[in-house]
């Protein structure tokens, strides 16, 4: 199985998923969303079982769905699919006679909050990205494929062919210069 870039965007996943019905770029949009939206769940829910209960039926069920339905910003969409899925979840509870305590003001607050730190996190990522795209080529690819690919040293001189020392080099520069770059631009 072939290895899937991890730095590419939610939107190129997508495409490439619908595209290429490969489930590997589906498994990286996984990975990437399932604390978020295992975070979701276990706070609307209040137990483990049943939010890992929702986060395989969202992804599986979702799975389909995003082949059929333009999304515009992946991790807004699948928010309110989970936000969703857990009211109903809460909705069927009640009907079935187990109480349950909906505190509009609660839940109103928790959505805001969750919705301001994705979009936080969004706009950091592009930032971050930015800065990445700044960085001296050789800096970029070692930085790249040490940081968000999670591949050794070792890894990387055989896939560039950049001498080790150099690489862990690269590394450090690179980390430091996002580092300036990130402080530059208010980002800690």
């Amino acid at each position: 199985m072939k290895r899937i870039n991890r730095v590419i965007s939610d939107r190129e996943l997508l495409m490439a998923y619908n595209q290429k019905k490969d489930k590997g770029y589906w498994g990286v949009l996984y990975e990437r969303y399932v604390p978020m939206v295992y975070g979701v769940a276990l706070k609307y829910l209040k137990q483990p079982e049943d939010a890992q209960r929702i986060v395989m039926y969202l992804f599986d069920e979702l799975s389909d769905k995003v082949t059929i339905t333009p999304v515009d910003e992946f991790k807004f969409w699948l928010y309110t699919h989970v936000r969703s899925c857990c009211l109903k979840e809460l909705q069927r509870r009640s009907s079935d006679g187990i109480s349950v305590s909906l505190d509009e003001e609660v839940l109103e607050f928790c959505d805001d909050f969750n919705l301001d730190a994705v979009r936080k996190e969004i706009a950091s990522e592009k930032i971050l990205q930015k800065c990445i795209e700044a960085l001296p080529e050789k800096q970029r690819i070692s930085v790249c494929r040490f940081f968000m690919e999670g591949r050794s040293y070792k890894e990387i001189e055989d896939a560039t062919g950049f001498p080790l020392k150099l690489i862990k080099s690269l590394v450090q520069n690179g980390k430091r210069n996002l580092k300036l770059c990130l402080g530059k631009k208010g980002i800690a």
